[in-house]
């Protein structure tokens, strides 16, 4: 992603995008890795034979910072260059070397206690308090760890999946003729498995099917000889049988058609081609099963299958729209240091990857004479499902999943300026590899903005007439991806309250199915002549390592449910009318399997077991779920082998460092039945006193609309991070009112209503 050196543009402006660099990075031994024993801070604060030169205010050693990447900033175009040049030439062989193919360079991100070494003393601003005391204070050492690189490479030759580590010991602007600075620290072979589909793996799927002469004699027979027109989407191949095991790399495509080749805003998806069978061998792009089944017509050319405005398709556009503009004369009230964010009370990293996209990194909120307190390590969403409800073929076997299958973040795209995000923005570039090994930057991939949020909290008093009101401002950081047919955008929105929204915004065009004449489907929507949307789900999987009032290192939290009870009839409910809200600790990680009811109003708190507010109660914050939904499936359904993580809302685990994807890290093609979270639990941790992470999963049942076509308006879904117990009193309390809003008198700007006798009188 882009550094500090990109400005904060305003919306009609785009920033100056450059490429980040990275100071030199100095080999240290790293501590072990083994969660059984958690490592202390004194592990990664070695003595030192000299005592730093540098000195800050209150008497506190602060060393020279020893590189200008902080540990958890995402890796840059040139430690991607550097990590890839590495693994290369570490190839045993040339044919080795020749084969490989890159799916993912991503940072290996750092222990907690190495972050936190990092941010007391490293990277401004300066957190001491991060780190616990010891006799004679901490003696610091003159570097921080060097960073690493994780990649996932796939042999085209061999069709093999391996995981290296590269040690980034030196990092210039570029590797000059392919020379590299970096150290395999590791290289593993990962057997029956196979890694996510690349962009190239897609385009050149497209045109061996295209090229293939049973299929051209097949589109022929549905009255289309032009393949410019022809639009193939090879979906992953899911699991159903031992026919689809990882031992190939398989694609059943599915086929569109659109209807001029000339119109490039035209939705192909509009035109499904049905009843034709096709399995394409990834590694060896060929095609290796063809059949037509059945000559399904393709349906009529839709007059609004173009999408453009009105005027491009002789139509036209709403005029009674007048500008509405969104200005801050005096700038935005956040501040960007890097990957660094100050916002109001809150502070944060963002961070982002191939695979999840945005991620959030240790959010804290600043609280008056508490200081700097903790609430999660990470947020981010790790996976997502797309299960279609339809059982002909070819829609059962629709059941994507599109961080694993594909990644998120590699089908990241830009964001335009007044468009995709309106105000005051900041950017941030992604940069990625490429299936060849090449570094590609997605610009303007992230956003950070302001948004006016109508009203934070507002009362009248009835006796006196004044009133009181305060405006609600948030902070929002985004991406919008494209995955085949559908737009997701993914949000976080940050309170002046302490509240954190977690948001998911589902858009762009339905995946559709062909009819036969005077046919219809019960398990979808007609939408067109000759045209259906089948019915189906989306699930995300939020990830949350939480970290409520715990400093790194610590592991002081738990969960409890709360469930509203209704009193039984008696001597404590003689009115009928009492209820209570009733908690339960969540002992274990089988007792934590918890699903949503909105009869009970149930919601989860995460708790420190040792701090305490002003009541005596212990601090916490709690996960308020929004609408949801679970798998409309029998409990034999073939997508439910690889997702068996969608059967619960909540599961709930101690923290472990490998336990990233709850559906296991490569679910295309996998043959292993749950892996993943519903493996993980069936340790049964213990969940008392532990570093609690929270994995959501939250979905919506899609039963498509006329009015979803050709275009689908947004949809949102998502949950809620409160404080509960966390602060003494309101954060609201004192946020200013609006200084714009003022005494505005062409607008009514009337003042409160006058008191008479008690009662509040007429104007």
């Amino acid at each position: 992603m882009a550094t500090a050196q990109e400005q904060t543009t305003p919306c009609c402006a785009t920033g100056t995008n450059k490429p980040s660099s990275s100071a030199s990075l100095q080999p240290q031994k790293q501590p072990s890795q083994q969660q059984e024993q958690r490592p202390s801070v004194a592990t990664f604060i070695p003595a030192i034979d000299s005592p730093p030169k540098t000195a800050s205010a209150k008497g506190i050693t602060v060393m020279v910072k020893a590189q200008t990447s902080h540990p958890l900033d995402p890796l840059s175009a040139a430690e991607i260059s550097v990590a890839v040049a590495t693994v290369r030439a570490a190839g045993a062989t040339p044919e080795v070397r020749d084969g490989m193919r890159f799916i993912e360079v991503d940072l290996v991100e750092p222990e907690k206690q190495v972050v936190a070494l990092a941010d007391a003393y490293f990277f401004p601003p300066f957190q001491p308090s991060l780190l616990p005391r010891t006799k004679g204070g901490p003696v610091i050492p003159t570097k921080l760890p060097p960073r690493k690189a994780r990649l996932v490479v796939y042999n085209k030759k061999s069709n093999e999946t391996s995981i290296w580590i590269v040690e980034l010991r030196e990092v210039h602007a570029a590797t000059r003729g392919g020379h590299h600075r970096g150290k395999v620290v590791s290289s593993t072979v990962v057997p029956d498995v196979q890694p996510p589909m690349d962009a190239v793996e897609y385009a050149e799927c497209e045109a061996i099917v295209k090229d293939f002469p049973p299929f051209r004699e097949a589109m022929k027979k549905r009255g289309i000889e032009d393949m410019d027109l022809v639009m193939v989407d090879p979906w992953c191949a899911g699991y159903h049988s031992e026919a689809d095991a990882p031992s190939r790399r398989l694609a059943k495509p599915l086929i569109f058609c659109r209807t001029e080749s000339d119109c490039p805003m035209e939705n192909g998806y509009a035109r499904p081609v049905e009843g034709i069978h096709v399995l394409v061998d990834m590694q060896n792009m060929v095609v290796l099963e063809f059949e037509d089944r059945k000559l399904v017509p393709l349906p009529p050319a839709d007059p609004l299958r173009n999408y453009t405005s009105g005027e491009t398709r002789g139509g036209v556009d709403r005029s009674d729209v007048k500008p509405l503009q969104i200005i801050q004369p005096e700038g935005p009230s956040f501040r960007v240091n890097g990957h660094f964010i100050e916002w109001q009370k809150w502070n944060f990293r963002i961070g982002f990857t191939p695979r999840e996209g945005l991620v959030i990194h240790s959010v804290a909120y600043i609280d008056g004479s508490r200081g700097r307190r903790p609430v999660a390590h990470r947020l981010s969403f790790v996976e997502m499902v797309v299960p279609y409800g339809d059982p002909n073929d070819p829609h059962y076997r629709k059941n994507a999943f599109d961080a694993g299958e594909d990644g998120l973040g590699k089908n990241a795209h830009s964001l335009k300026k007044g468009c995709d995000c309106l105000g005051y923005i900041k950017y941030f570039d992604a940069h990625f590899t490429n299936f060849y090994g090449g570094v590609e930057t997605i610009e303007n991939c992230v956003c950070l903005h302001e948004e006016d949020h109508g009203i934070l909290w507002k009362h009248q008093d009835w006796r006196t007439g004044l009133a009181e009101v305060r405006r609600s401002r948030r902070l929002t950081v985004s991406f919008i991806c494209t995955v085949a047919n559908y737009e997701y955008g993914f949000f976080w929105h940050f309170y002046q309250d302490g509240k954190i929204e977690a948001e998911v915004k589902l858009t762009g065009i339905l995946s559709l199915g062909a009819l036969q004449p005077g046919e219809t489907r019960k398990y979808g929507t007609t939408i067109a002549p000759g045209l259906y949307a089948p019915v189906h789900q989306h699930f995300f999987v939020a990830r949350m390592d939480m970290a409520v009032d715990c400093k790194p290192g610590e592991a002081f939290n738990q969960v409890v449910e709360m469930n509203v009870k209704v009193e039984e009839p008696g001597d404590n409910n003689i009115h009928n009318n009492a209820f209570y809200a009733q908690e339960k600790l969540l002992k274990s990680e089988l007792e934590a399997m918890r699903d949503c009811d909105p009869l009970s109003a149930r919601h989860w708190i995460v708790r420190n077991t040792r701090t305490v507010n002003r009541t005596g109660h212990l601090t916490g914050y709690k996960l308020v779920p929004g609408s949801n939904c679970l798998p409309l499936a029998g409990s034999e359904a073939k997508f439910l082998r690889r997702a068996a993580f969608l059967k619960h809302n909540l599961w709930v685990t101690p923290y472990a460092r490998d336990e990233m994807h709850p559906g296991g890290e490569f679910p295309n093609q996998n043959p292993r039945v749950g892996e993943g979270l519903a493996t993980w639990v069936k340790q049964n941790r213990s969940l008392e006193e532990a570093d609690i992470v929270l994995w959501y999963v939250f979905g919506v049942t899609h039963i498509p609309r006329l009015e979803d076509w050709p275009v689908m308006p947004v949809e949102r879904i998502g949950f809620m991070l409160m404080p509960h117990g966390f602060f003494n009193c309101s954060p609201a309390i004192d946020v200013p009112p609006n200084p714009g809003d003022l005494d505005d008198k062409e607008n009514n700007g009337l003042p409160a209503k006058p008191i008479q006798n008690g009662l509040i009188a007429k104007l």
